[in-house]
């Protein structure tokens, strides 16, 4: 048997000359500070060649049979971000899957002639009226709908690494046995696409709490993007793959292909991922210090239940809506895109079925590129002390469905299919910054609680979905001449930027990325303006520190020097709609330098009594 560890090590070793000029890291610090906590770092050091004897020891859980002879990990990727690729292409396979069957039918109802499509139907659909297709294609939202929320509460109370995996595997299997559902009868076949839903149901509160464990708060939004994303690739490989695939073998090979995949990538999930980083048997001391102590102890509250959950804060809190809201318009515009921009492009421009296929995946192609770039710049941001969590989330949602409401309404009133499509590539690609707002805003407020959350909102989105459709076939549907019809079309779009512009307002309003008083524990510490201040002169001439949500403070990011002496700052007031002792008007000062930090120089200070 060939030595696997051995060949391991020399690809690591390898990969990691390659790209030893990239400063690979495992925790997100400049490489001019030495410093994190107790935590030494050499900045000479590149690659994974990270000095661990200097580290305190940890215990590691044993290793597995496969564990012995080839390690679980990927070159040139440290264990957190192994998790979040590995969860993009989970998304990108169970999108890909939805759009297996309408590729199908296209193929095998593609041809010219009436007496072909008829002879097809017979073969293909028997007794399948427009109303058995209605119910076919909208099954799978039906299971969808249903499991949001109590998705949220398996990934809270199971290993959601583990609910996240077995939803994949099993819709896969499921895509193995369309083909054979479809020959049979179409309740067979509805039956199926609902079992597919309801798994389905739960991959993405499933992602949040995979986030909860392993994305520190400072990398929360480039993570997040990045697992996300999955989405959207999805859809845009489907549709030439699939359509390749169905021309080049049969309509029945894109759910062959992407039920396998969909079990090779369980294989790849079992083997590189875990529950928590503490579990991972040869995660780095570097990495699991620097996560555990960014996270701090809010991955050590106890899980909620359904009688722990605070519904009734949940259905108080103006953020909570603020992100339920942004869901909603997100995704009325996004199913709108998909299931009525080759429509729209082919009865108002006269473009043909594969112009349009094309022009239709533009939009989405870059939406895909640019989410991950929209992350790590929200980051930077925070990370610089630039804007605070709150400002971030609200700039990069706002911005993004400002950018693309507007040029919603320069397609409206576009005269060439040229206008339109540049319209509406630039729209969708500015959209994409908004993933880093509101997907990501659970866990700033609620880190507990993100996996519900985001059932919650999510099964407001789903609804958006299975509405959105209604409503277009309403306003376009028995259009006869070409004006009608780019009126009808116009009155889309303009309604499209309108519920664009509405969540604009109010995400602006009520959104936050802070803790919320509701998300803590009890025995958590109240929240002291005394409390691990941090002085307000940085290195380089830095701002002062601001909050970062649901960050434990007692351990500082590397980013930031140890005080030398505590001195009592009080920062701006933030969400004053929410919480009357942070509903404070005084502005920013800075108090004289105390020997004790309890007993302050200016003892009339309103804000240290």
């Amino acid at each position: 048997m060939p030595d696997f560890a051995l060949i391991g090590d020399i690809i690591r070793a390898k990969t990691a000359k390659y790209f030893a000029g990239r400063k690979y890291q495992e925790y997100d610090g400049p490489v001019n500070e030495k410093e994190f906590g107790s935590v030494p770092y050499d900045k000479d050091e590149a690659g994974l060649d990270f000095a661990s004897e200097n580290l305190p020891e940890i215990e590691r859980p044993p290793l597995r049979h496969i564990d012995k002879y080839i390690a679980p990990e990927c070159p040139c990727l440290t264990k957190r971000y192994t998790m979040s690729v590995l969860t993009c292409l989970g998304f990108i396979i169970t999108f890909g899957m939805r759009c297996n069957m309408s590729i199908a039918k296209l193929q095998l109802l593609g041809n010219r002639t009436e007496e072909e499509i008829q002879a097809k139907i017979q073969v293909f659909r028997p007794e399948w009226s427009v109303g058995v297709e209605s119910a076919i294609d909208s099954s799978f939202y039906w299971g969808y709908l249903i499991t949001q929320v109590p998705g949220g509460f398996l990934a809270s109370k199971y290993p959601a690494n583990k609910i996240f995996g077995k939803a994949v595997v099993i819709s896969s299997i499921l895509n193995l046995f369309v083909p054979g559902a479809i020959r049979l009868h179409p309740a067979i076949l509805i039956i199926v696409r609902i079992c597919q839903g309801l798994v389905e149901g739960v991959t993405y509160p499933a992602t949040h709490g995979i986030l909860r464990h392993w994305a520190p708060p400072l990398e929360r939004s480039r993570l997040a993007t990045l697992a996300f994303c999955g989405s959207y690739a999805g859809v845009v490989i489907s549709y030439p793959l699939s359509g390749t695939l169905v021309s080049a073998i049969s309509w029945q090979a894109p759910f062959y292909f992407y039920g396998v995949c969909g079990l090779i990538w369980y294989c790849c999930w079992l083997w590189l991922t875990f529950e928590k980083p503490r579990f991972h048997p040869t995660i780095s001391p570097r990495e699991l210090l620097y996560i555990e102590k960014s996270l701090g102890s809010s991955t050590e509250q106890p899980l909620p239940t359904i009688s722990t959950t605070p519904w009734n804060a949940f259905f108080h809190s103006m953020p909570v809506y603020a992100i339920m809201v942004a869901n909603f318009c997100r995704s009325w515009n996004f199913y709108f895109l998909v299931l009525s921009q080759p429509t729209y492009l082919h009865s108002v421009y006269d473009l043909e079925t594969a112009e349009t296929g094309f022009v239709g995946a533009l939009p989405h192609l870059l939406m895909t590129v640019i989410v991950p770039f929209g992350g790590l710049l929200a980051d930077h941001i925070r990370k610089e002390g630039i804007l605070s969590t709150t400002n971030v989330r609200k700039l990069f949602n706002c911005g993004g469905f400002g950018v693309e409401a507007f040029f919603f309404i320069v397609v409206a009133y576009s005269n060439s299919a040229f206008t339109a499509t540049v319209a509406l590539c630039i729209g969708v690609a500015a959209s994409a910054f908004a993933i880093s707002g509101f997907n990501v805003n659970h866990l700033d407020i609620a880190p507990r609680y993100a996996s519900i959350l985001m059932g919650m909102s999510n099964g407001i989105g789903t609804i958006a979905g299975m509405a959105n459709p209604i409503v277009v076939d309403h306003i376009t549907a028995d259009k006869k001449t070409h004006q009608e019809k780019v009126e009808a079309w116009r009155v889309a779009f303009l309604m499209a930027a309108f519920v664009h512009f509405c969540g604009v307002i109010f995400y602006a309003v009520f959104a936050s990325g802070e803790l919320q008083p509701w998300a803590e524990t009890d025995d958590e510490k109240t929240w002291n303006p005394m409390e691990n201040v941090q002085s307000s002169t940085q290195p380089n001439g830095r701002p002062p520190v601001v909050s970062y949500g649901s960050v434990d403070q007692s351990q500082p990011h590397p980013d930031y020097i140890n005080p030398v002496v505590p001195q009592p700052v009080q920062p701006p007031a933030q969400d004053e709609y929410m919480n009357e002792q942070r509903n404070l008007s005084t502005p920013y000062y800075q108090e004289p330098v105390s020997t004790n930090p309890f007993k302050p120089a200016n003892p009339t200070n309103p804000f240290l009594q």
